[in-house]
């Protein structure tokens, strides 16, 4: 279906996340308690499972698996139960001490990229971006149901807001387009900071000095 003109196209969500506005947002993360964030992860979890019951429909016969889900530039992990009779999906700082049915790790970006069907897990894999551990014919299935629908993060989490999500994706764009430039200047800016190393200077014998 053609798009109406003048209508710009959807970002992807993963376009809203360079790696300087995560690597910021992975530093913010790093001292705060993790408690006040599972309350909207569980409500963002709600409205994903509303709007797309064909994927967890399918997902049910993982049962009890339990899925790690390690964004390398944040620091926390999140734990996705999507099978049996109360699916969940929690936060913490770690997995230590948890029997995960499987790992999955790769940065914020790519993981989001992942889940609304924009790369291909297989190369990815063999080009190291993304690390599985475990059993990955569960993770086959979970891919797969995932595939089955199309999934836009972004777009799902705001449909919270009914007739005025669209002006609310908007908003988001423009505010995370500021943010990012600002993440990228205070890297540049970081950088700008580290001595550089001396150059070799020679004299006219030859001799460094």
């Amino acid at each position: 279906m053609n798009k109406p003109k003048g209508v710009p196209p959807k970002l992807p969500t993963s376009a809203m996340l360079p790696p300087g506005l995560a690597g910021l947002a992975g530093a913010a993360l790093k001292p705060l308690p993790l408690a006040p964030l599972q309350p909207p992860l569980d409500l963002a979890f709600s409205v994903m499972q509303r709007r797309h019951l064909a994927i967890f429909e399918r997902l049910a016969e993982l049962g009890d698996s339990l899925f790690v889900i390690d964004p390398i530039d944040l620091p926390l992990v999140f734990m996705l139960q999507p099978g049996g009779e109360s699916p969940s999906l929690k936060i913490d700082r770690n997995a230590d001490g948890m029997n995960a049915t499987a790992t999955i790790r790769g940065s914020l970006p790519l993981l989001i990229d992942l889940l609304e069907g924009r790369l291909d897990g297989d190369a990815l894999f063999f080009n190291r971006e993304l690390t599985v551990v475990g059993d990955t014919e569960a993770v086959l299935l979970l891919r797969n149901a995932v595939d089955s629908d199309e999934v836009d993060v972004l777009g799902d989490l705001l449909s919270i807001f009914g007739p005025l999500a669209g002006p609310a994706r908007s908003a988001t764009e423009s505010i995370v387009k500021v943010g990012a430039q600002i993440a990228t200047d205070l890297e540049d800016f970081r950088k700008s900071l580290k001595p550089r190393a001396p150059r070799n200077v020679t004299n006219s014998g030859g001799q460094k000095i």
